[in-house]
């Protein structure tokens, strides 16, 4: 528990785990039975057990952050570095806006962005430096496993119908959303979104060193992940449709 108030740039070297090691293979293990378990429950619900499903998960996500919040101060470790811009602290705002007044747009939103981004946190995490018993190694797995399992439950019991034809309105407000992002890091010096600095991820760091600049990778990780995230649903409801006009013909 020596550690257990540390972050990312308090902690002294050789504390924390690797990627795909031990540590890190089991946090993925919790997450993938979390998820198939759940995903079976959420399907066996009924309406009014699902929406208490999902207020209960959004909670939780909520309070999850504000643990970390929490600890910061304590810690006296709370800077402009933590304010809610990042694209993972967004997405707990919107999975609470979701649960009051879902739309189609947060749909898609939650399942095109909101989904992969937490998944490529839990294989790719940035807090490696951190061991086990700390706050923030507990908060960052648990939390993004919480926003990865919010549209995946949602999209497994057939609530989350994703289109391709809402891609627009969720670039239109992943844009809007960085504008803030933007300006923070302009006045504060942070790195919302990942907007200043690659901070060691991998497809950005390889972006840096191939083309001199790890934004390049932004747009082509957006197109591989929205053909993988929308090709299959869009050929899944192309075939329906095709059987649907067959059956009636």
């Amino acid at each position: 528990m020596q550690y257990f108030m540390d972050t990312t740039g308090t902690i002294p070297a050789g504390h924390g785990f690797k990627h795909f090691d031990g540590t890190h293979l089991c946090w993925l293990a919790f997450f993938l039975l979390s998820a198939v378990a759940l995903c079976l429950l959420y399907r066996q619900l009924g309406e009014t057990g699902r929406r208490r499903f999902r207020y209960v998960l959004a909670s939780l996500i909520v309070a999850n952050e504000l643990f970390k919040v929490t600890c910061l101060l304590i810690g006296g470790r709370y800077n402009a570095n933590y304010l809610p811009l990042h694209l993972c602290s967004v997405n707990i705002i919107l999975i609470a806006i979701h649960t009051v007044r879902p739309s189609k747009t947060l749909d898609n939103f939650l399942y095109a962005i909101g989904l992969p981004t937490a998944i490529l946190a839990l294989l790719l995490p940035t807090w490696t430096k951190l061991p086990v018993l700390n706050f923030s190694h507990l908060h960052s797995f648990t939390v993004h496993i919480e926003l990865a399992l919010y549209p995946l439950i949602l999209l497994a019991g057939g609530d989350i119908k994703p289109r391709a034809r809402c891609i627009g309105k969720c670039l239109l407000l992943l844009a809007a959303l960085a504008v803030p992002a933007i300006v923070c890091n302009a006045v504060f010096g942070t790195n919302f979104m990942f907007l200043n600095r690659h901070d060691n991820i991998l497809p950005l760091v390889v972006a840096e060193n191939l083309c001199g600049e790890h934004l390049v990778a932004f747009p082509v990780i957006a197109a591989v992940l929205l053909t993988l995230m929308y090709l299959p649903v869009e050929l899944l409801c192309a075939h329906r449709a095709r059987h649907i006009r067959h059956t009636h013909a």
